[in-house]
């Protein structure tokens, strides 16, 4: 797709659902004293929350769509369209997406699939749902993103075990002749796929008996095949690499500049990362939000959580917004947003 602008659609609504437990990185006993205030300064991270066993990240964004759609009072018979993007799915088939339209008691109508997309899943998501939309044959949409990241990851990994947490948003989109148009810029990478990877599961490389063997690497950082492999100064060297003109291509072709926009949002990667981006944007540090502090790296939910958490009584008035994401696939991407108005919900939190 790369660049484009997309008419005719209104963000309505946002809503975020966390789990209650709550873990603290200055008790992550792996790491020494030293070793903890390290990694806490410089990832910004001091705690996250993670689900437990049976928690599903449809399960949260099931409780993100409820709140909405009480809220505004919705009928269900009216959803046209919900689109679940997540890379933790209930099942490997059939789609989420489909099991979801079906709690929500969502009519046998609604147009329902899965995208299975990490850290960027939100700005494509959002690209994918206004899409369909804007020619006015879906009326009202569910974009639901969410990950339960601590699902796939391995408790003696220092390396990523500390940076993630997990979420479950849903966002309502509403057909709209009179919103401005948002514009998109997307891209993607696939030569760098083995940065972010859980190696084994998929028919490429299926579960073997070595499958959950726990290899020990540099840094006595332990984990196995089933888990999450993350080249830290990969994905770094990549964000800093290629977000930045990404961002400034969309400000080149919206004929905009950082002075014009009230907020910039960006993918909660790391202090450290979304710093650095920031400063070669030259964006005021007031203009960037941050939810990492309180909940860690929440993958594909990680900007709409931001938006909840940090940002509701600012959008509750007109503002313009970037969004930004960038990682896993390798796949990145922003978004522009002009006169937003957007009813952030108060978070939930979920036993």
């Amino acid at each position: 797709m790369g660049l484009t602008s997309i008419h005719n659609i209104k963000i309505t609504a946002i809503a975020a659902c966390v789990p209650k437990n709550e873990e603290s990185n200055y008790d992550y006993n792996l790491l020494t004293e030293s070793e903890k205030k390290l990694l806490i300064k410089t990832t910004g991270i001091e705690k996250r929350r993670v689900a437990r066993k049976d928690l599903c990240t449809s399960d949260m964004c099931f409780s993100a769509a409820e709140q909405i759609i009480k809220e505004y009072n919705i009928n269900r018979d009216e959803i046209d369209v919900l689109i679940f993007v997540s890379q933790t799915l209930d099942y490997f088939l059939p789609a989420t997406s489909i099991i979801l339209q079906d709690r929500l008691k969502l009519p046998k109508t609604t147009l329902a699939f899965d995208i299975v997309l990490g850290c960027s899943g939100y700005v494509y998501g959002l690209s994918v749902i206004s899409s369909l939309m804007s020619n006015g044959n879906f009326k009202k949409g569910l974009l639901l993103v969410g990950d339960k990241s601590t699902f796939s990851i391995s408790k003696e990994d220092k390396s990523a075990y500390p940076l993630f947490g997990d979420v479950g948003t849903a966002t309502y989109i509403e057909h709209d002749t009179k919103a401005s148009p948002i514009t998109f810029n997307l891209q993607s990478d696939g030569s760098g796929y083995k940065a972010i990877i859980i190696p084994d599961g998929g028919t490429r490389s299926p579960w073997t008996e070595e499958t959950n063997k726990v290899i020990e690497t540099q840094g006595g950082i332990k984990r196995s095949k089933r888990n999450l492999w993350l080249d830290g100064i990969e994905v770094f060297n990549f964000s800093l690499r290629e977000a930045p003109p990404n961002v400034i291509r969309l400000l080149e072709y919206t004929n905009t500049t950082v002075e014009d926009y009230n907020f910039f949002v960006f993918h909660q990667a790391n202090r450290l990362m979304n710093e650095s981006i920031r400063k070669k944007l030259k964006i005021p540090a007031e203009k960037v939000p941050y939810s990492l502090t309180n909940y860690g790296n929440t993958s594909s939910g990680s900007i709409p959580l931001t938006m909840v958490t940090e940002l509701s009584n600012q959008l509750a008035q007109k503002s313009n917004i970037i969004l930004s994401a960038f990682g896993v696939g390798l796949s990145w991407g922003s978004v522009a947003i002009k006169n937003a108005k957007i009813n952030c919900l108060p978070l939930i939190e979920i036993e």
